[in-house]
């Protein structure tokens, strides 16, 4: 949708709401183009950019101070429109390399890394940007706001976040010449035990420590 559709023709371009709006919208808009898969060699970096750019979206919203809606309960958008068919689409264009691992929330002590999948989350990510920009067609401009900010820290802000750091380590595995490991099966409906992968950081750690250190022996 043009920017002439998406805004009303009084609000200013340097407008807080405008700019975010702008950015959600082309985020999405790329994002979709992506994955038609029309070019799969650039759709990492691509998405890379893309996803930089949607946080710093998300952290302005974040530095904003709370915004509170106009009505006391959330007026119905609708059915959210369905992602499957998008999230299919990159489940396609980036195997292998889908499935990452990830830790939750990196302030709880000991948490176990858990598998997700880029494709996964960056459907979740556009269900949550589309439902916003529903009230911003409707002209709903604080309740958009809310909403957006709302589900930044709620949601797709640590998913994001989390993609992002799988697809600048995918770029930087190329750029640096670094193959990736296999995966040994990594899945998303699996649960790795924690003793497991203690053990599994141990071997890395004795692979790359230990012989520099001199300790390959011990």
């Amino acid at each position: 949708m043009s920017d002439v559709m998406l805004h009303a023709t009084t609000q200013d371009p340097d407008d807080f709401a405008v700019q975010i709006a702008d950015s959600i919208e082309s985020f999405i808009v790329a994002t979709t183009e992506v994955a038609k898969g029309d070019e799969p060699d650039s759709a990492v970096p691509f998405l890379l950019l893309e996803v930089s750019q949607l946080l710093l979206t998300g952290g302005r919203l974040g530095a904003h101070e709370d915004i509170v809606p106009d009505e006391r309960y959330e007026p119905d958008t609708g059915p959210d429109l369905d992602v499957d068919d998008l999230r299919e689409k990159f489940a396609v264009l980036l195997d292998p390399v889908d499935v990452y691992s990830e830790v939750f929330d990196p302030y709880e002590p000991r948490k176990a890394p858990v598998a997700h999948r880029i494709s996964d989350d960056l459907a979740d990510v556009v269900t949550d940007l589309r439902h916003g920009l529903a009230h911003y067609r409707a002209g709903r401009t604080s309740e958009a706001l809310w909403w957006w900010q709302f589900s930044y820290f709620s949601n797709w802000g640590s998913t994001a976040s989390a993609t992002l750091r799988a697809l600048q380590a995918l770029v930087a595995h190329v750029r640096l010449d670094q193959p990736l490991q296999e995966l040994d099966g990594l899945d998303t409906d699996e649960d790795v035990a924690e003793e497991a992968l203690a053990e599994e950081a141990g071997r890395v750690m004795a692979e790359e420590i230990a012989g520099p250190l001199g300790l390959r022996g011990v």
